[in-house]
């Protein structure tokens, strides 16, 4: 039987397609990973690799493990640094804790990020700003402010926007180490109790791009220099998660190979298409009524949630300050739109609040309609408000 030219031809063409996929170099990642393993442009692979030459060939440890643990590990060495290089830092309470007590005792950790959480910030007296996206300015030079340290002409860093700067809300105990053309800082030094934390604000600096640009290889060298030569752990938990290589499940494989992982989520999604539809064949559905409920409180809770987990700290002060408004208006019967002294002398008078709660809760609301809030502002007010609806309705 002769063979059908155009299923040949179509075969050669898939066949000819799929070689040249196999087979085309792959593009270059752009991606800031900022891990240890990755070679990529933005990954810390090579900086990695310099580490213990910088520390004077003492120990270097990359670690996959959440700060509470490790930190609680009884056999660490009595000093030690900790380095942080990511994106945005998240610590929960409990590594909050254990990193400042492990600094309060004398030990080092270096944290470069763009951002980082507000409860340590606040506890350390700086914050991590940025200017408006208008002043994006990607030949912005940076260099350190010790003289031994300072480079003859800025440091440039074409894919930073710029924007990115420190301010210091405490200066007691602090030091400047680099600043940024603008005269802003960017690298800090920070002593608590014996040790010190070193405070970083441009970690795609210390990516294998500019580590090997000759230009900006020796900034990176230059910034870890400050860290005592002694045990240095390297954090990888904030980048690539708990589990390594060795500690690999099948499913964790599956979900690390794009392919794999579309075929995975295809076939689950076929299941419970199956389950859907061959579920409504065989079995009769039986309608459940359920009651009516009140279901506006959960969704001011849920609403509520939402607006804090996302950090918009604004929106919802200014939600919580209406509320409040109208519960005054509503209960007391009182013009909110001039809330002068004989106003609040009034409210105090009619709903049982001393006079000073009154003037506190309405000087923080003055504060919180001027300023940017920050975490510590919102629970703050949140908490005078609480405090003015339990004695008022006692």
């Amino acid at each position: 039987m002769k063979p059908n030219k155009y299923l040949l031809f179509l075969l050669a063409t898939v066949m000819g397609y799929g070689l040249v996929e196999y087979y085309r170099p792959k593009p270059i990642d752009w991606n800031p990973t900022y891990s240890n393993k990755d070679k990529i442009p933005f990954g810390t692979k090579v900086l990695f690799d310099l580490l213990p030459d910088i520390m004077n060939h003492h120990p270097v440890k990359s670690l996959r493990l959440p700060t509470y643990t490790h930190l609680s590990d009884s056999t660490l060495p009595v000093r030690s640094n900790y380095i942080f290089i990511c994106q945005t830092l998240r610590f929960s309470d409990p590594d909050r804790e254990k990193l400042l007590n492990y600094v309060q005792r004398g030990n080092t950790v270096f944290l470069s990020a763009y951002e980082f959480p507000d409860t340590l910030t606040h506890l350390l007296g700086f914050r991590a700003e940025l200017k408006a996206p208008t002043l994006r300015d990607t030949t912005l030079g940076m260099n350190f402010t010790n003289p031994a340290l300072k480079a003859v002409a800025d440091y440039h860093f074409r894919h930073d926007d710029g924007r990115n700067f420190l301010v210091t809300t405490k200066t007691a105990r602090m030091t400047v180490l680099g600043r940024n053309a603008r005269n802003e800082p960017i690298f800090l030094k920070i002593r608590y109790g014996k040790g010190d934390f070193y405070i970083h604000n441009l970690p795609l600096a210390l990516t294998n791009f500019y580590v090997l640009d000759s230009a900006t290889a020796d900034y990176g060298y230059k910034a870890l220099s400050y860290l005592p030569p002694q045990p240095t752990y390297w954090d990888e938990y904030q980048k690539q998660g708990r589990f390594d290589e060795n500690e690999q499940s099948l499913l964790r494989y599956i979900l690390t190979q794009p392919p794999l992982t579309w075929a995975y989520y295809l076939t689950v999604v076929s299941l419970l298409l199956y389950l859907i539809f061959a579920g409504k064949r065989t079995q009769r559905v039986i309608p459940v009524i359920e009651p009516l409920r009140n279901t506006s409180l959960e969704f001011v809770k849920t609403v509520g949630q939402l607006y804090f987990q996302r950090a918009d700290h604004g929106n919802l002060t200014q939600k919580k300050i209406q509320y409040f408004l109208a519960y005054v208006r509503d209960q007391f019967g009182l013009d909110t739109s001039r809330p002068d002294e004989e106003f609040k002398r009034a409210l105090a008078r009619k709903s049982g609040v001393s006079e000073p709660d009154v003037q506190a809760l309405f000087r923080q609301i003055a504060f919180s309609q001027q300023q940017l809030m920050s975490e510590y502002d919102l629970l703050r007010l949140n908490e005078l408000i609480e405090n003015f609806y339990t004695t008022a309705k006692a």
